[in-house]
């Protein structure tokens, strides 16, 4: 049976950093620590920090992806030198991973990735799965994981992110460090079940856009045009403009069917651009000519109310039951480092209270970074902008 263990910290020496999470999470029993999952913000040395962690567990497969910012225990943070550790114990679990995973070979490398995790450990039912933030379909890494395992498996998780420049993100696998890799955690412990649900705050507006020319992730034209030209000229900005100058404008909607609008609690998906070559947009899954995409506009009230509606829908499903981990993935564009307007204090204690058990916050890991992983209409789906819980319950 699998037990976990988490902590996090604002920390400027990365060694230092690390080694006060592991302590605070494990006290002094951090020897037998089999797994540990680590957020860090990209102001951390990569290479130094799975160093540390090996040096103190050496036993422990050590995964870690940069972030924005992190959630734990202790509440939020969205400074340059944040870490967040979720410490595990046990032996119900396989990791695989990959290196050079973008758009055009998602498929493949997931899928060769998905096949490792099972040759591993079969009873794989619950996957966490974290990927780089920039270029990549990360509706092909759905499809690949579930021609392996099915569509019965839940698969949650982020992708990495920088500090919202979107120029480059890390991985890192023991002591390999990647900047467009991935990694998956499949958990086989048979007393664990994990509910997962995701929202966001945006408003759809104005006339849509039109894809009129596309290729995998990639859109080419937006109504006849170049994309990225015509993408600039309705927010406003030069063509010259970077993604990080669109991110907290430019969130595109995709619509949504009634059904999936009124769990979502919002009528569109949404979808960030993080990376173009010229006019051509990078976009996080595939994209198909004829789709209509629409700009948007965040809503404060709606983010605050719309969280709440999750987390009520989330505390339903458990029927009485307390989580014995919860996972979190929140989209940067949602946080203080854009806009200073959300108080993520109150937001971020909104989000964990409910899942107290007698006043004390489960183990916690939550990230600032570019996409989020979770069900929706009961298939797994990946999302941006949005707020995603996934909390781990024990089954019965």
């Amino acid at each position: 049976m699998l037990s976990f263990y988490s902590s996090s910290t604002r920390m400027v020496n990365t060694r230092r950093g690390i080694t006060e999470c592991i302590e605070a999470a494990l006290g002094e029993q951090y020897a037998d620590c089999s797994l540990m999952i680590v957020h860090a913000s990209v102001g951390h040395n990569f290479t130094e920090l799975v160093a540390q962690a090996k040096e103190l567990a050496p036993q422990a497969t050590v995964l870690a992806a940069s972030c924005c910012g992190v959630v734990g225990v202790e509440g939020v943070s969205e400074s340059m030198k944040d870490i967040a550790l979720m410490a595990i114990k046990g032996d119900e679990f396989a990791v695989a991973h990959t290196n050079n995973l973008y758009g055009h070979n998602a498929y493949e490398k997931t899928l060769a990735m998905a096949q490792s995790l099972y040759q591993a450990n079969p009873q794989v039912s619950i996957i966490y799965f974290l990927a780089s933030g920039i270029d990549i379909a990360n509706d092909l890494c759905i499809a690949a994981i579930e021609a392996v395992f099915g569509a019965h498996v839940t698969i949650f998780g982020a992708t990495s992110s920088d500090n919202m420049k979107g120029v480059f993100s890390y991985q890192a696998v023991n002591e390999e460090v990647m900047e467009h890799g991935a990694f998956m955690v499949g958990f086989a412990d048979p007393t664990l079940e994990v509910d997962t649900q995701a929202t966001h705050g945006f408003v759809a507006f104005g006339e849509p856009f039109t894809v009129t020319k596309a290729k995998g992730n990639q859109i080419i034209e937006l109504d006849g045009k170049p994309a990225w030209q015509t993408f600039t000229e309705r927010l406003g900005l030069p063509e010259t403009a970077t993604c990080a100058d669109t991110i907290p404008i430019g969130a595109l909607a995709e619509a949504l069917p009634p059904n999936l609008a009124k769990e979502y609690g919002n009528g569109h998906i949404l979808r960030v651009v993080t990376s173009r070559e010229g006019n051509t947009m990078h976009y996080a899954t595939s994209i198909t000519e004829g789709t209509q995409l629409w700009l948007t506009t965040r809503d404060e009230e709606k983010i605050f109310s719309e969280m709440d509606r999750m987390v009520l829908d989330m505390q339903a499903r458990a029927n009485g039951r307390k989580p014995v981990a919860v996972f979190h993935a929140d989209c940067l564009a949602r946080g203080r480092f854009l806009f200073n307007r959300v108080l993520k204090e109150e937001l971020v204690s909104r989000m964990q209270t409910p899942f107290y058990n007698n006043g004390t916050c489960p183990p916690w890991l939550g990230m600032y970074g570019f996409g989020e992983f979770a069900r929706l209409g009961g298939i797994n789906t990946y999302h941006n902008y949005t707020t995603a819980l996934y909390a781990l319950y024990r089954k019965g």
